[in-house]
């Protein structure tokens, strides 16, 4: 294989997840704007609005990516880039031209569809296609673009409102949907150019070597993981997008609503979360390739961690321990804990990766659209302010829960492998 000619599909790949980083930014960003775009004179209503639009996009996530994998097997990933892109032009554009909440939810799950079912089946996979020499350095990729768009977009809205330019901040991401749609039809992909080498080879080899591949890692237990390890691994993935997603898109206006803060403050308060987030892939990642920390070592760490900041954000108002404690939240909540979660999955449950993966991203699914719609009803009742700060509560909630959680597999780790968590990963 000739690595060079997969350099434009690692580009294609690595935009795509620039502009999916303003995506999932994009209706809490621009809260203001499009309130009044929907023609709401109550702010209380739409708040409310933007949360239930933010809810269709976790909808849209739920229930496409648990095919979305075994889609992109059988088509290929040039098909699921090309739709994926698609979908986000006929999202951003939605945006752009709709002065209907209702349409602009249907935009948003469509984005959600785009983004589970289409581009993470196909993407990730891509990436580590594409530099199979490279495959951890490929996917921290799309993290690092992630993060460099979800620092410098809320820098931009902030920018474009002042400037009486806000449909700008809905122009940019669908400029660059174009440039994705355009990329993903003109790049080559590695799966799609090997399926049509190998067409009509006998499936049962692949599948043979697939399940000789589970059964090594089974045969390195000592004993069976019980019903807890099973559905702890799956419902660590809800727990760890809930602080994700709530962090990510209520920041903003939790320092707008209760730590005093000015609207480009508190912008700049989603941008350093992801800061923290994008510091913590590279350490994490070093930590465990280099080192050889085990992942459930790290989740413990993570939970840990996470519940502190969560905790002083909650009792301690004051803005400097707010920019501190919300670093620390990027960093140890949004820092590849959701990927490394997934390895522990596999580890403890090994199984085909496609359907490991459909299961554990179902779980984030639910938590993306489960907790802005309680957020959306919570502020019709409560008000905005009051309905953010008791999502944070939640936060806590959830992060103190993760950290039983790991507390239990770390203990269940020694069981099963025969060797603490806590030590190096053994080979």
């Amino acid at each position: 294989m000739k690595a060079k000619r997969y350099i434009m599909s690692l580009v294609t790949v690595y935009l795509c997840y620039f502009t999916h980083g303003m995506q999932a930014l994009i209706l809490s960003q621009n809260a203001a704007y499009f309130i009044d775009k929907w023609g709401y004179t109550d702010v209380t209503a739409g708040s409310a609005a933007v949360s239930m639009a933010i809810t269709a996009t976790g909808f849209g996530k739920f229930i496409s990516v648990w095919i979305g994998g075994e889609i992109s097997d059988k088509i290929g990933r040039k098909k699921m880039a090309i739709g994926g892109a698609l979908l986000y032009v006929i999202c951003f554009s939605g945006l752009l031209l709709s002065n209907s909440m209702v349409i602009a939810s249907i935009c948003a799950f469509m984005a959600g569809v785009a983004t589970s079912g289409f581009w993470d089946a196909a993407l990730y996979p891509a990436a580590q296609e594409a530099a199979p020499k490279y495959a951890a350095s490929a996917l921290l990729g799309i993290k690092l673009f992630v993060s460099t768009a979800g620092i410098i977009y809320p820098l931009l809205v902030v920018n474009f409102a002042s400037m009486g330019r806000p449909e700008l901040s809905v122009m940019i991401p669908l400029v660059l949907s174009v440039v994705c749609l355009i990329l993903a039809v003109i790049s080559p992909f590695v799966y799609d150019d090997q399926m049509a080498e190998t067409k009509g080879e006998d499936p049962a080899i692949r599948k043979q070597a697939m399940q000789a591949e589970i059964d090594a890692e089974k045969a390195k237990m000592l004993v069976q993981p019980n019903v807890l390890v099973n559905f702890f691994t799956m419902f660590y993935a809800f727990l760890c997008m809930f602080i994700m997603y709530g962090a990510q898109q209520y920041i903003k206006a939790f320092g707008m609503g209760n730590a005093g803060l000015t609207e480009a403050q508190s912008a700049g308060l989603t941008s350093i979360y992801t800061v923290g987030s994008l510091v913590a892939v590279v350490f994490w990642a070093f930590m465990m390739a280099k080192l050889r920390w085990n992942p459930v070592k790290v989740l413990l760490i993570d939970s840990v961690f996470t519940a502190v900041a969560l905790a002083l954000v909650l009792l301690i108002r004051h803005p400097a321990v707010i920019y501190i404690s919300i670093t620390a939240i990027g960093f140890f909540a949004a820092g590849g804990a959701l990927q490394a979660g997934l390895s522990v999955r596999q580890m403890f449950c090994p199984g085909p990766k496609g359907r490991n993966t459909g299961i554990y991203y179902t779980w984030m699914g639910l938590a993306s659209t489960f907790l802005p719609f309680i957020v959306s009803a919570m502020t019709r009742s409560l008000g905005e302010a009051r309905a953010v700060y008791l999502m944070m509560g939640l936060l806590l909630v959830a992060a103190v829960v993760a950290t039983l959680m790991m507390f239990y597999l770390v203990g269940q780790h020694k069981k099963i492998f025969g060797y603490s968590a806590l030590s190096k990963m053994k080979d």
